[in-house]
């Protein structure tokens, strides 16, 4: 067979393995290319998804210790910054019945809600400060959260039923959730300012309760020198005794006064559950 006779013979075949090995090089070229995408939109689905998350967490606030110069009334506080410089910070989330108020009465529990601050936070006492998102009101004065023994101190108003949740402006909600639930509990046991019916409103304290708590007057059952034991009766008409080591003994005004349980007892009252 000569040159040409076998060139004839086999160029077919040569032709039609060359097709085969370009298109299969082809294939191969596509399938990376899909796999590398795929890749790539992975990366960047996961690019996204991280971001999306990282911008759903809500912004931490400044912590510093600072010091404790004076306690204006129970959510007012002026202290001292790491700084040296003095600064009034109001306390976030929570609104306690007035004391200081230039128009304004001496609200009911007010003078109780300004005890328990000072007692928490005496002066030159040191405490843990955290600034909202939105640091200052519109007088100026820093807006923050307060702890003392790892207590966050709004919080523990709220629980004492000294204060209700207010002032609630994005984005100073971090901790919202837990105060409203914790308002919840103080005014389902209707203590403090939740003992007071119609008292602590969306609106602020109803002044006009100031005239009748002050009218009211403490009946005294008196069969000994110095009766201790507080008698209350709440906006449902429950007559509830509290003793002296009892958890809401400090903050409830007393209607009656007694000597002993038994007193109490027998006149109609049971004994505080907390």
């Amino acid at each position: 067979m000569n040159r040409n006779s076998f060139l004839h013979s086999y160029l077919p075949v040569f032709l039609l393995t060359a097709i085969s090995l370009i298109t299969l090089t082809g294939c191969q070229a596509a399938s990376d290319n899909l796999i590398n995408e795929s890749k790539q939109e992975d990366s960047m689905s996961n690019e996204d998804i991280q971001s999306s998350t990282n911008s759903s967490k809500e912004e931490k606030g400044r912590t510093f210790t600072a010091e404790i110069v004076r306690v204006v009334d129970g959510d007012t506080v002026k202290i001292k910054m790491p700084n040296g410089n003095e600064e009034t910070v109001r306390l976030l989330l929570v609104d306690t019945p007035e004391t200081v108020h230039p128009s304004k009465p001496v609200q009911p529990f007010g003078p109780e809600a300004s005890k328990f601050t000072k007692d928490l936070m005496p002066e030159g006492s040191k405490v843990e400060v955290e600034t909202g998102i939105g640091e200052r009101d519109k007088y100026g004065r820093l807006l923050a959260y307060f702890y003392v023994d790892g207590k966050m101190v709004n919080k523990l108003l709220l629980e004492k039923g000294l204060a209700r949740v207010a002032y609630v402006y994005a984005p100073n909600t971090k901790y919202l959730d837990e105060l409203e639930d914790m308002q919840k509990q103080a005014q389902k046991e209707e203590i403090g300012i939740w003992s007071i019916e119609n008292y602590a409103t969306s609106k602020g304290f109803d002044d006009s309760k100031s005239g009748e708590e002050s009218e009211k007057k403490t009946t005294v059952h008196s069969s000994c020198n110095n009766p201790e034991i507080k008698g209350n009766i709440n906006s449902r008409g429950n007559k509830i005794y509290h003793i002296p080591s009892g958890q809401y003994y400090e903050i409830t005004k007393p209607e009656e006064m007694f000597c002993t349980e038994q007193d109490a007892q027998e006149a109609g009252f049971r004994k505080s559950q907390s």
